[in-house]
């Protein structure tokens, strides 16, 4: 994957993440960084505070983890393959996210800035439409709705 001296930071293994804790987006970006590539890109989704003119306090992310984590993985080496990247990073929060924190951060690397931007956007394209992750609203009145992905069953069979 990397042609320059740098460690081989994260392992392969470690490349795609579902983590309760805050994101390294800095770190991220770093460790996807090779001489390489002319186009790095890091894409950082956050918790919006307002959605469609309401206000929210938070969200919560749940996830059946084992899936999520090799469906992260196959659409990882899937943007390797089809954008000719030479590194890429996918991280995603479970638990809950207040306004203004960051959700998801996907760091890519390639030859070109073309394929970089790419390659980020199907990928968040692709988490949105196909990792097993959902994600639960919280407005400020205290009511809860489960928002994304719309087909998809919610946890506890709620429909």
């Amino acid at each position: 994957m990397a042609t320059t001296d740098r460690p081989a930071w994260p392992p392969l293994s470690a490349a795609v993440a579902c983590v309760r804790s805050p994101i390294d987006a800095a770190a991220m970006l770093a460790a996807v960084g090779d001489a390489a590539a002319g186009g790095n890109v890091l894409f950082v989704g956050t918790a919006r505070g307002v959605t469609n003119g309401v206000v929210t306090r938070s969200l919560a992310y749940d996830a059946h983890e084992p899936l999520a984590m090799a469906a992260l993985e196959s659409l990882r080496r899937l943007a390797i393959e089809r954008f000719g990247l030479v590194a890429c990073m996918i991280v995603h929060r479970l638990g809950a996210v207040a306004a203004g924190e960051s959700s998801v951060a996907i760091a890519v690397s390639a030859p070109h800035r073309r394929e970089a931007f790419a390659a980020a956007e199907w990928l968040m394209d692709a988490i949105k439409r196909d990792v097993p992750i959902w994600k639960c609203e919280e407005r400020a009145d205290g009511a809860r709705e489960w928002i994304h992905p719309l087909a998809a069953p919610r946890p506890g069979g709620g429909e």
